[in-house]
């Protein structure tokens, strides 16, 4: 293996070793989880918790609880790639977040009914970790790559992903329904799950050394502050607002960008507690859900490598657009679905663009952006834009589900955030030059 195709895999690894916090914490056990243990049995969808004295909707509680991580981190991430971009200890900061979050993931341990407080307070943890991490993770990609082999290294960590965290995810569910098989008590209900979350949290710390062993430290060489460290990071994001801005795709593929990451970062972290609710409210519902959410992760693995192979004959920007129309499609189906079977057939589709989506948008960024040495502002910038739309579709998830007091309404609220994407991207596509698109199809 070639020197550059070792520092690839490795930084794929990463993916490998992070996704199964994505999977099982954000999007299958830990909401099926919270969910189970929050619930009114007799009105599932009207279920409040006592959160340090606050009575709210539990699902509510858990969306506004990732807006304000996403919005911490929006604000955090400028300061913290600054610090890393200008004394070189890039990979420091993504080893102490891996740390962070992991540990969380593994505190889980000991969420029980009786703790909702102390559920809820690591999870976020745990979400701060994971998003912080990746604004690291994210900028080592120009740096190693060449902007021809971008597509294909993205795609690899995404598929990476998808296998190690599908793999994890069957372990833990074998581990649900079969406790005894692992000299676990089965008086405990909970035990099961909450074993689940020790080994993400393992899982993610263990197969991180990877990445760790063989990236380096920093790519870039040091730099003098410009500002005071404190203000430095966004001063630098100003900076890079204003060459954005004489780039016309790469300022309008940003509106896009943050349109349609509102749509799909929102569905993605809400769509398990959302199933659990409106289609699977039953106990013994449950391992049909986790099973489905697991075949999701399968689909979105060819799916992204599906649309990485599609850019080759149409171009990013096309490519972006017929994953949003199909977004589209989801939001308009998912609102009137009621039986599982409808459920099943949606999910496909889910799964189908929600892995290219996010590996096509995190390429073309990285094609768009002008040659640089300054990677990490740049990808803190795309990384803000992001936590940015996440907390603006959380919150306004959450809040709609306590006005009207259903989650399915806010689909709709979504649907228009990609809509409106879709625009953009064919404005965007209208400001890309000839130069451009040989850059995008090769």
């Amino acid at each position: 293996m070639n020197k550059n195709r070792k520092v690839h895999t490795a930084w794929a690894m990463y993916d490998w070793a992070n996704s199964t916090y994505n999977l099982v914490i954000t999007s299958t056990i830990f909401p099926a989880y919270y969910v189970a243990v929050t619930s009114n049995k007799e009105n599932i969808e009207e279920s409040y918790v006592n959160f340090f004295g606050l009575e709210i909707i539990n699902t509510a509680l858990q969306n506004y609880a990732l807006g304000i991580v996403f919005l911490i981190v929006a604000i955090a991430s400028p300061i913290l790639s600054s610090i890393a971009d200008y004394r070189g200890n890039k990979k420091a900061f993504m080893k102490g977040f891996t740390w962070l979050g992991s540990m969380s993931c593994m505190a889980l341990f000991f969420f029980t009914p009786e703790r909702i407080e102390w559920g809820i307070l690591f999870f976020s943890i745990a979400a701060l970790g994971f998003w912080s991490s990746l604004v690291f993770y994210n900028s080592y990609l120009p740096d190693i790559a060449e902007p021809q082999d971008r597509d294909k290294v993205s795609a690899k960590g995404f598929a990476l992903g998808y296998i190690g965290s599908v793999l994890l995810q069957l372990v833990c569910f074998v581990i649900i329904l079969q406790p005894g098989w692992f000299g676990l008590g089965t008086e405990d209900k909970t035990i099961g799950a909450r074993v689940s979350f020790l080994l993400v949290g393992i899982w993610w710390l263990g197969f991180a050394q990877i990445p760790f062993s063989v990236l380096p430290n920093n790519t870039q060489s040091n730099k003098q502050l410009k500002k005071h460290v404190l203000v430095n990071g966004f001063h630098e994001l100003k900076l890079v607002w204003d060459q954005a801005k004489q780039i016309p795709a790469l300022k309008r593929f940003l509106l896009s960008f943050f349109l349609f990451s509102v749509g799909v970062q929102t569905v993605m972290l809400v769509a398990a507690s959302l199933s659990k609710k409106e289609i699977f409210p039953k106990d013994e519902d449950e391992p049909k859900l986790l099973m489905t959410i697991i075949l999701i992760q399968l689909v979105a693995m060819v799916g992204a490598l599906i649309m990485s192979r599609l850019t080759k004959f149409i171009g990013n920007i096309p490519t972006l657009m017929v994953a949003v129309t199909i977004w589209i499609g989801i939001c308009i189906w998912g609102y009137f679905i009621y039986s599982q079977t409808q459920f099943y057939i949606l999910a496909f589709f889910v799964g189908l663009v929600m892995g290219g989506i996010q590996t096509i948008g995190r390429s073309t960024y990285s094609k768009l952006i002008p040659p640089t040495a300054d990677t990490t502002s740049y990808f803190s910038f795309y990384d803000v834009t992001e936590k940015i739309a996440l907390t603006i579709g959380l919150l306004l998830f959450a809040r709609n589900e306590e006005l009207t007091g259903s989650m399915r309404n806010s689909i709709i609220v979504l649907m228009v955030f990609f809509i409106l994407s879709f625009f953009a991207l064919l404005h965007t596509r209208k400001a890309v030059t000839r130069k451009d698109y040989a850059a995008l199809f090769n």
